[in-house]
């Protein structure tokens, strides 16, 4: 996975775990119904439920019921917003939607309780997967793009939403209640808000976090796993994991992520972040090749000496199976390292890991960063754009986004109300450490060219990674790269494409707050 047309973790889950209501299906039934016969509104929330929707052996293996629920119904927004006014307005028109091709025979399913729902009529355009941004910019700048909604890796929403090929959102937001208040800030900011204005609804929430082989640590601590103070900094990772590095053959101390491109950029920001690393001046000048970038990207080549075998070419992938696979002794991933490895079709390790909190640098601070993920978004030129808008709320609402959490398929719920929920926590092992962390998140701005941007960064890496240039080298001509990127893309020409002051709340969250330790 090499360019930004196969960022698909959904479609390369499609075949190890259940999938999602938009990415994968849900059960609910039939796609037809009668245009002039909607069913009762409550009938069909009734049947979005753990029961019908979470996988029976899950279910069994955690003890989930509705009687227990994973959301509040009180923020879940198909719970508390009006179907029938929305059916009022909206009953008998038509909304298309974007989807990867892979994705749109279980999208269709996915979708049957929103027609029912509401009466509006879903469309879907499929696009093949490794051409989506490409074929969904064409038609963008022809003007008469095919679709009316599409979700999309939440970094491309400067390339869409500067050039004015996304609709804003606000009215509707306001006009259906979205509970905007629920999504925690790093998300609500980078995947719903550009220059000012809501243009996306946050989707696929990730964050990257570090998860520990509980037995292994035990052996070497000589006690429990303590989530805090075991692996309290980068420098203790470093000596842990040459330490595991030798524990049983065929175990690698650390599952690292150093492909050329943007995994090699997200494991370097993931550290970096730690130490204080922001890629930009106010001005947008890059940055990133000072003394914090410098400091991850150190780390980074200590790490690479306990390292599993490949990590030169891993991208996430390759180190999911060496993680679920039981080969490596810590991992740098996503929090779905941790719900997934819960999930005995899944891994060889349930029962056998630990999620902990971010790894300090001394000077730095606690910014676990929010990496990658995808949002969703109506086109500025929908035929349908309020109908697009409340599909979007809908595949994206508290209750769909806690079951397919539940159901382990790495499309990952953003909300408060559900990551602190404590019967979440019983089924998704890293909830709590990943919604304390959430308060305090570190994110790369939503830019024009950001996709080139983290491919010219992580190429740089990468050599340094396997001996090419010296890690100064690298970051110098990251930033050189990343200058002309920017440049190419409109900025220091007087009018910069994205506001500095709009997007700098959302870069790190946790300014000024205590630790959730």
């Amino acid at each position: 996975m090499t360019t930004r047309n196969t960022l698909s973790r959904r479609s390369f889950l499609k075949s190890t775990s259940a999938a999602g209501i938009v990415a994968g299906g849900a059960g609910f039934g039939s796609a037809a119904f009668a245009q002039g016969n909607l069913p009762d509104p409550q009938s069909v929330l009734a049947d979005i439920s753990i029961n019908k929707y979470v996988r029976q052996d899950y279910r069994e293996l955690y003890g989930m019921s509705d009687d227990k629920p994973i959301w509040d119904s009180n923020k879940d927004w198909i719970r508390t917003v009006d179907w029938e006014a929305v059916r009022s307005e909206l009953a008998g028109t038509t909304v298309r939607f974007a989807i990867g091709a892979a994705d749109a025979e279980s999208a269709a399913e996915g979708l049957v309780p929103f027609e029912k729902l509401s009466g509006i009529t879903v469309e879907l355009v499929p696009i093949p997967d490794d051409s989506f941004y490409d074929k969904a910019l064409a038609e963008f700048i022809s003007g008469n793009a095919s679709f009316d909604a599409l979700q999309f890796f939440s970094p491309w929403l400067g390339d869409f939403a500067a050039p004015g090929f996304l609709a804003s959102l606000d009215e509707y937001a306001d006009k259906w209640g979205l509970p905007l208040d629920d999504f925690y800030d790093t998300y609500r900011l980078n995947y719903g808000f550009f220059n000012g204005k809501m243009y996306g609804i946050p989707f696929d929430c990730d964050i990257q976090m570090v998860h520990v082989r509980k037995g292994y640590m035990e052996t070497l601590l000589g006690g429990a796993v303590d989530k805090v103070n075991s692996v309290p900094t980068y420098d203790e990772l470093i000596r842990v994991s040459g330490e595991l590095n030798k524990i049983e053959p065929g175990v690698s101390g650390v599952g690292m992520m150093a492909a050329p491109g943007f995994w090699s950029t997200y494991t370097w920001q993931h550290i970096s972040a730690q130490a204080g690393m922001m890629l930009f001046d106010e001005n947008w000048e890059p940055i990133f090749n000072g003394d914090a970038g410098m400091k991850g990207l150190d780390i980074i080549m200590a790490l690479t000496k306990n390292a599993n075998e490949g990590h030169a070419g891993a991208g996430w992938p390759e180190n999911r199976a060496a993680w679920l696979g039981g080969q490596v002794a810590t991992n740098i991933s996503w929090q779905d390292s941790g719900t997934q490895a819960m999930r005995p079709d899944q891994s060889q390790i349930v029962d056998d890991f630990v999620t902990i909190y971010e790894p300090r640098i001394d000077g730095g601070r606690f910014a676990p960063p929010n990496i990658a993920g995808s949002t969703s978004c109506v086109a500025a030129s929908a035929q349908n754009p309020e109908g697009a808008f409340l599909m979007l709320a809908f595949l994206t609402t508290a209750s769909i986004m806690a079951m397919n959490e539940a159901n382990a398929n790495g499309v990952a719920p953003g909300y408060k109300s559900v990551l602190t929920n404590t019967n979440l926590h019983e089924v998704s092992q890293p909830a709590k450490v990943w919604a304390d962390s959430l308060e305090h998140a570190w994110c790369s701005p939503r830019l024009p060219g950001a996709f080139p941007i983290e491919q010219a960064i992580g190429n740089e890496i990468n050599r340094a990674v396997v001996g090419q240039i010296t890690p100064k080298e690298a970051l110098d001509n990251a930033a050189e790269a990343v200058k002309r990127i920017m440049t190419s893309n409109g900025f220091y020409q007087g009018r910069d494409p994205v506001d500095y002051a709009e997007a700098a709340p959302g870069l790190y969250v946790g300014e000024g707050k205590a630790l959730p330790f």
